[in-house]
């Protein structure tokens, strides 16, 4: 009797440990469970990802770095201009690594001429530091774009080889024998919408920290130039 019941026990145990070896599924196993096809669209998208992931953290760093601002540094460049120190203001300029400091120096290197040719040295010198806070977001906006289209095309190659092999089976059509169209479709689809939908936030969370500096810089070189302009 006791026989029997250890008997059952291990079978049960053996049971439970096939339920669960056939349920249990890894991401190597998920990448390349569709074929060739399904492992080259996973590749990509996996490239992708990590190109969007490295620009997150590139640009939030960046944007970051350029959003800080000394609250000293108005006030010191405000009174090197009512003194007239041209110098010691190009000098703080210099020596100060964020936008504002940049565009202040172009306006302080033409003090001297009319408001007009200030305003437009740093209104250039302002385009230029968008467009180096805005490098790579176009490309986080195309991956954005892109992932979910790369993961629908593998959708496309999916069913294209399930029905092939449908067609090639003739009446003998096996569920197992369309596994692999079939993994390729879904697999690739929920892929690709997962890195779309992250490069997506990614992207607009980026364009919104930049949009808070272009108004911080907006904000102190019209104070910039009012003072001077209030100093003639």
């Amino acid at each position: 009797m006791n026989t029997i019941l250890l008997q059952s026990t291990l079978t049960s145990d053996t049971i439970s440990q096939i339920v669960v070896e056939e349920k249990t599924l890894s991401i190597m196993q998920l990448i390349t469970s569709g074929g060739t096809g399904g492992t080259i669209i996973m590749s990509a998208l996996a490239l992708l990802s990590v190109f969007a992931v490295y620009i997150l953290f590139e640009r939030y760093s960046a944007i970051n770095k350029a959003s800080k601002e000394d609250e000293n540094f108005f006030k010191s460049i405000k009174n090197f201009v009512e003194q007239k120190d041209i110098t010691a203001a190009k000098t703080l300029c210099q020596n100060t690594d964020n936008p504002i400091a940049r565009m202040i120096e172009k306006g302080v290197d033409r003090i001297d001429k009319p408001m007009t040719d200030i305003s437009a040295a740093i209104e250039n010198q302002g385009k230029l530091e968008i467009y180096k806070m805005e490098n790579n977001l176009a490309n986080l906006a195309t991956i954005a774009g892109a992932a979910p289209m790369i993961g629908f095309l593998g959708t496309v190659i999916g069913m294209i080889v399930a029905f092939h092999e449908m067609a090639s089976a003739g009446g003998n059509i096996d569920v197992e024998m369309l596994s692999k169209g079939i993994y390729t479709a879904m697999v690739t689809t929920v892929a690709g919408l997962i890195v779309g939908i992250i490069a997506y936030i990614a992207y607009n969370y980026l364009v919104t920290k930049v949009e808070k500096v272009i108004f911080q810089m907006e904000a102190r070189t019209t104070e910039f130039l009012d003072h001077i302009h209030h100093s003639e």
